[in-house]
């Protein structure tokens, strides 16, 4: 049975002399793996087109364990938008590592997830905010998608929030996000009330606050959010060791 779909294609790997399995985010099927055959001869029709970072449209044949790419048309190269900035490469191969590590399930719809990441990869090629940041954002929004949404303003145990124009003062990754004194545990971070702020404008998308950041609030912020990915993913990412933070 053949069906089709649109994807963005997160890594590949060699399958036999000529073949590579092609491990993809899909809008309407999920994650997926799936052969594309003849994919590394250099006379085939669509090898360039099922590399990292691409945004394809794809004919697909359902297959018992793995399924088979029969057509791959390009919709966006992003990778050649990435490809000539380290920073941004480095930082959209984080996201493409995270995307497969959120949707470890075959072939449950996450279109959610499939949307951020396009979103994310659009917003990394377009340059307008700092590589580092567009990161963080996705990598906020699709933790929250994923159903880890942090707190940044109610305490993460308790719910309660803090006095009138103040914030918590304590952010522990195992409790959800910041907390308030009574509820905090020993080894909870106490980041300035300006990074608490800057992560919550991360995940709400609002660049205004982002822009006008500081560097040190900056990389406060991005030391707690890969902390957080860290505790929910339950190990790190092999990219994020490439990433300037």
């Amino acid at each position: 049975m053949l069906y089709r779909d649109e994807a963005i294609v997160l890594r590949t790997h060699k399958l036999g002399e000529a073949d590579r399995i092609i491990t993809l985010l899909t809008r309407q099927h999920g994650r997926v793996r799936a052969v594309a055959k003849g994919v590394r001869r250099t006379t085939s029709r669509f090898g360039s087109r099922l590399e990292p970072f691409t945004h394809v449209d794809l004919q697909l044949a359902e297959g018992r364990s793995l399924d088979t790419i029969t057509q791959a048309e390009t919709l966006t190269p992003f990778s050649k938008g990435l490809g000539h900035d380290y920073d941004r490469y480095t930082a959209g191969t984080v996201m493409l590592e995270t995307a497969d590590r959120l949707v470890s399930e075959e072939r449950q719809p996450s279109v959610q997830q499939f949307l951020l990441l396009v979103g994310g990869l659009r917003a990394m090629v377009a340059g307008e905010h700092g590589p580092g940041q567009v990161l963080d954002s996705y990598l906020l929004r699709s933790l929250a998608v994923a159903g880890w949404a942090p707190s940044f303003e109610h305490c993460a145990r308790c719910g309660t929030l803090p006095t009138a124009g103040g914030r918590q003062r304590w952010f522990n990754p195992s409790m959800g996000g910041v907390v308030c004194a009574t509820c905090r545990v020993p080894g909870s971070a106490s980041p300035a009330p300006e990074t608490l702020a800057l992560l919550g404008a991360l995940l709400a998308g609002d660049w205004e606050v982002v822009d006008a950041a500081p560097p040190r609030t900056l990389k406060e912020a991005s030391g707690l959010v890969a902390a957080y990915l860290a505790w929910h993913l339950e190990r790190g990412l092999k990219s994020l060791a490439y990433v300037e933070r």
